[in-house]
């Protein structure tokens, strides 16, 4: 059997994985790179355009960021941090598009298309004017703007304004330099830049079959491969593996065998769209506009209309309609659930299950919907949709953690956490949204945590501070830092107000 060696081994060709290749390309181009993706392209699964949001999530319209807390007030934390993260992206983007404006172009994966927080009722427009109060005061929300003045929202949002009633009152918040991204567009344009060099290899078609290291300290992974057309059998020698193959992330991680992996599990859940077909629409809505999710609903499926731009084509999207599946991935094998299955983490899974039981039978109500029902939602944003301009199309797979929790047995957790073994020779991520926004962050995580040595030298500073001006400092407690680093940012990927 044919043997490959490499410094770093990525399993699976989304994002997170070429935004890692990148990172470490930049930092120290003499190491080898091995990409590995089972289908024939990168790309065709969570990062797909189809398959995720396309929304930079900054946590400027997502209200799922800034929950009440149990005293009824509402909790920005988290959006701050997001919002910090995302800016982290914006910068490294940045970085690449001075450094090589002809082979990495700023249109090609990111747009301007504003983002807006809709709520309609009294009780819903009291919760949004709080959380703008509060977010707008922090200098990272300084630009918010906020209206219930029905000219402006018409100007906002025409199509959400047009043939609405009087009641309920609907408010809206807007952030003007809010972003489009073309995740897939991205990891191609990566990938593609990567590919120029020669210490860098992809193996599509080509499935992992076996993960396993020899015994003994410092000794490497032995990935076994196999590709899917030839049946041909390769072995890569690696002392350092990611895995960012999506929810297929989790079985990977299972097979490695590192203690860190012991009760995790995890809990898919699908998607769908409803795809405009009429021109005429799509030219009239500019805008991102998400609104409340409905009671038990996972944060995944917070309801939103999307004016996304793909491969320079406008579109409009609304969305996503959540529903319960076994599937880790869309190509992924109903039997995937049951597979994730271990005598550690059956306990996790039980509790879990147990304390989201509302949230499972909410899944299985929505499989069930038929197109009257998904059109009834959409008329909430849009009250003269009519069935015949609105296609139905299946989106991708989430993959939510399940892990241990001493008080009750296991949790279910919506958000993105990096599994990594003690002595950081490999490391899993696992969960969803934010997710891609955040690729560049978390992947500068995983080098921490993986390449500690080399991340505190000299060299690597100097240059990781090169590609992300604000790396090492807190973009949330520097009000001057952030003015810096987004004003450059939002030149150079075109998203700053005209």
């Amino acid at each position: 059997m044919a043997s490959i060696h490499a410094d770093v081994t990525l399993v699976g060709g989304g994002i997170m994985s070429a935004t890692l290749a990148m990172l470490i390309h930049r930092l120290d181009p003499s190491l080898h790179i091995c990409m590995v993706e089972q289908l024939p392209e990168i790309a065709l699964e969570s990062s797909g355009a189809l398959n995720n949001a396309g929304t930079g999530h900054a946590g400027y319209c997502e209200l799922n960021y800034t929950p009440h807390d149990k005293n009824g007030n509402v909790q920005i934390q988290r959006a701050l941090e997001i919002n910090a993260a995302f800016e982290v992206s914006l910068q490294f983007w940045s970085h690449l598009v001075n450094a090589d404006s002809q082979n990495i172009q700023a249109k090609s994966f990111i747009n301007r298309v504003p983002h807006l927080s809709a709520v309609w009722g009294e009780n819903n427009i009291d919760y949004l004017k709080a959380r703008y109060s509060l977010l707008k005061s922090h200098h990272l929300f300084a630009e918010m703007q906020w209206s219930e003045d029905n000219q402006t929202l018409l100007d906002w949002m025409p199509l959400m304004m047009n043939g609405r009633s009087a009641e309920p009152r609907l408010a809206a918040t807007r952030v003007e330099h809010g972003a489009d991204v073309n995740f897939g567009a991205l990891t191609r344009t990566l990938v593609g830049y990567l590919q120029k060099n020669a210490n860098f290899e992809l193996l599509t078609n080509t499935k992992v079959i076996g993960l396993h290291r020899g015994h003994g300290a410092k000794k490497p992974w032995t990935i076994s491969v196999k590709n899917r057309n030839t049946a041909a059998k390769q072995a890569i020698e690696s002392p350092f593996v990611f895995l960012g193959a999506g929810g297929i992330a989790l079985h990977l991680l299972q097979q490695s065998g590192i203690e860190e992996a012991a009760g995790y599990g995890g809990f898919p859940v699908s998607g769908q769209w409803l795809i405009c077909q009429n021109q005429e629409l799509i030219q009239q809505h500019h805008a991102k506009v998400y609104s409340l999710a409905t009671v038990g609903a996972p944060p995944m499926s917070v309801p939103h209309l999307d004016t996304r731009i793909i491969d320079g084509k406008m579109s409009l999207l609304f969305g996503p309609y959540a529903g319960f599946t076994t599937k880790f991935l869309k190509h992924g094998s109903r039997l995937d659930l049951v597979k994730s299955v271990r005598p550690n983490n059956l306990k996790s899974l039980i509790g879990a299950g147990a304390n989201n039981f509302d949230l499972t039978k909410y899944l299985v109500k929505e499989v069930f919907q038929n197109q009257s029902q998904r059109m009834q939602s959409l008329q909430a944003f849009i009250p003269n949709a009519r069935t015949e301009d609105w296609t139905l199309a299946h989106a991708g797979k989430r993959v939510q953690i399940i892990k241990r929790c001493h008080h009750k047995w296991g949790k279910l957790e919506f958000g993105t956490e990096i599994v990594a073994a003690e002595d950081g020779s490999l490391a899993a991520l696992l969960g969803a949204s934010p997710g891609a926004s955040v690729s560049v962050k978390t992947m500068l995580n995983v080098l921490e945590r993986c390449f500690p040595q080399q991340m505190q030298s000299a060299a690597w500073q100097d240059k990781l501070k090169t590609m992300i001006p604000s790396y090492g400092r807190s973009l949330i407690t520097d009000a001057n830092l952030l003015a810096n680093v987004r004003k450059q940012t939002l030149s150079t990927l075109n998203l700053a107000p005209k």
